[in-house]
């Protein structure tokens, strides 16, 4: 056995811990020769008495026990004594000591801090006796400066922005392409709706051939519907042939006959009737189209900035993954070699060797989730053809800098709010086009007096000797109709009644949500940018923590079990520290969206 076996088994490095101020679970790595020196003269100093079988060979008898017992307790304490002993309280002496091993160390940064270059000068080659605790040699979080010699890092102007995916939203989301469309449909709905004011043409040809009444007769009319209501009409016939004496009125002279007429409704009708409510409410409709794209283009607009900042905190975690790995990769071969040497107990390999596994499928975890990500991103990050593009790793940028909002302009954004959203801009146009509908169904509860005149000329030769059709004539008629009971017209004036007042009780709770989607977002900015502050203060402290502990580490004052631990609450804090800032600027966009920033031009 291993002379610091036999001195853990009698309890002798406890013994010595209050001379050391700390107790020391392997011998300091600045003392290695010196403890194997003493271990190598552990036989030289081992009795030549016969040997006992209830005693283990490899210790020897009491007075060699005894021996080497003192031997090494002087080594020992001569050791602690030139060893310096890393505390919190000595710590800052030791970061500035030129000699120290660690002439660059390395501590977790807030994102939007740059990291020096010369994070890793203090590191040594691999394969040296002396293990470099390497006390997280990258910040981790945030990203490595750009390295000239390394083409595959790229400058951070090549970063995607959050401003490149929504302007690909703009350019081309499918979603948002259907949704523009509702324009074409408005446009077309009004187009349709102002057909009901087309001149219409009538024409027709009836011919008696056959029988003692032997008739032709040709008419063609035209009807000009007129806005304000009413209608032009005009028309030519002619008729020829000899006619039944009861239907004298269908001949005409020989030229035919010219007839042209009006008519005016005088109470139903006349402020609006079905084509001129039609055309309303379609105009209402076009206008209705671009707050309901808007309402789209802001959800889009949305949801691709979830989709964007949950892709760069899962960039920040692989980081992260990445490197709390090659922190315990660059433990191997120093571990490695003291165990060769008999400086370490193997299974202190073993477990490193358990680390580097556990990290590496954190890693591979983190790196699916980044997959994940940037393939959710895709669907609003397109190319110019409209495919999804797929993001390289490469152009992940480190989160913005983190910024307050102005407590004095909630009110004013409030105000904006309920001026842009379009949400009350849909309201409105609704319940115009019910008013319309009531104005219509009141139109029907009046009774329908239509004055008609209507003028003719026949010309030509006289169609008989007493030329009876050869005279100016001019009608004028005045028409009335009415339902009694008017039921139809006085339901729907009720109902529509009814649904007004609902778009109005709607209209006043959609206000009421506007000015809480506003405050909800504000009071999210506030919590999550002092939740941002308060674990970036956690990532240094549980860096600082990790820093020294790997400083202990090395000067043999704590074991692998704690250093792994402190790196693991490190890497927790950075964690959290992602997932702060990733809530952050998920609020940051709810505020975006609350505010209806988004409008289509």
């Amino acid at each position: 056995m291993r002379l610091i076996g036999l001195l853990s088994a009698i309890g002798l490095l406890s013994a010595i811990a209050p001379l050391s101020g700390c107790v020391a679970s392997r011998p300091p790595r600045d003392g290695a020769s010196s403890v194997a020196a003493a271990t190598a003269a552990g036989p030289a100093m081992t009795s030549p008495a016969s040997p006992d079988p209830n005693v283990d060979r490899s210790i020897g008898s009491a007075n060699d026990a005894d021996a080497i017992i003192r031997q090494t307790t002087a080594i020992l304490a001569q050791r602690v004594e030139q060893a310096p002993v890393v505390s919190p309280e000595s710590d800052a002496a030791s970061e500035t000591n030129p000699d120290s091993s660690h002439d660059a160390d390395s501590e977790l940064t807030p994102p939007d801090e740059t990291r020096s270059d010369d994070d890793s000068a203090g590191r040594r080659s691999r394969g040296t006796p002396v293990i470099d605790p390497e006390p997280l040699p990258a910040p981790l979080l945030g990203r490595e400066p750009d390295d000239p010699d390394n083409p595959d890092r790229t400058a951070d102007a090549s970063s995607l922005l959050l401003d490149d995916v929504i302007d690909s939203v703009y350019r081309s989301y499918p979603l948002l392409d259907v949704a523009v469309e509702e324009r074409q449909i408005a446009a077309g709905e009004r187009l349709a709706a102002e057909g009901n004011f087309d001149l219409g043409i009538n024409a027709s040809s009836e011919n008696g051939t056959l029988g003692f009444y032997r008739t032709y007769r040709q008419r063609i009319g035209f009807v000009q519907p007129v806005y304000h209501g009413g209608n032009v009409f005009a028309g030519y016939r002619i008729g020829r042939g000899t006619f039944e004496p009861w239907y004298k009125e269908r001949e005409t002279n020989e030229g035919g006959e010219l007839m042209v007429g009006v008519a005016v409704p005088l109470a139903r009708n006349r402020q609006i009737d079905p084509r001129r409510a039609e055309l309303w409410r379609a105009g209402i409709g076009r206008q209705l189209a671009d707050p309901e794209i808007n309402a789209q283009l802001i959800g889009f607009v949305q949801e691709a900035g979830y989709a964007y900042w949950n892709w760069v905190a899962a960039g920040e975690k692989f980081r992260i993954a990445e490197r709390i790995l090659v922190l315990a990769e660059d433990r191997v071969d120093g571990i490695r070699r003291q165990v060769e040497e008999g400086l370490l107990d193997p299974p202190e390999l073993t477990d490193n060797l358990r680390l580097i596994a556990e990290r590496r499928a954190a890693r591979a975890n983190a790196r699916r989730q980044l997959d994940q990500a940037g393939i959710r991103l895709s669907l609003y990050y397109r190319g110019p053809d409209g495919r999804p593009l797929m993001v390289a790793s490469d152009r992940l940028p480190d989160f913005p800098e983190v910024k307050s909002i102005d407590a004095a302009t909630i009110n004013d954004d409030i105000t904006m709010a309920l001026n842009q959203r379009p949400e009350v801009s849909v309201l409105t146009f609704l319940q115009r086009q019910l008013e319309i509908d009531l104005a219509q169904a009141g139109n029907e509860f009046r009774p329908a007096i239509d004055a008609v005149v209507a003028a003719s000329q026949d010309v030509g030769e006289p169609a008989s000797p007493l030329n009876d059709k050869g005279e100016f004539e001019l009608d004028a008629a005045l028409l009335f109709e009415m339902p009694v009971q008017r039921r139809r017209a006085r339901g729907k004036m009720i109902s529509l009644r009814a649904k007004i007042n609902q778009l109005v009780a709607r209209r006043r709770l959609v206000e009421d949500k506007i000015v809480a989607d506003v405050q909800t977002a504000y009071a999210a900015l506030l919590a999550t940018y002092d939740q941002v502050s308060e674990t970036r203060q956690a990532v240094e402290f549980a860096t600082d923590l990790a820093r020294r502990e790997g400083r202990n580490y090395d000067l043999g004052a704590t074991d692998l079990l704690t250093v792994a631990l402190r790196e693991q609450f490190a890497v927790e804090a950075a964690d959290r520290a992602v997932d702060a800032l990733l809530q952050f600027f998920i609020a940051q966009t709810d505020y975006r969206a609350a505010l209806a920033l988004d409008q289509l031009p």
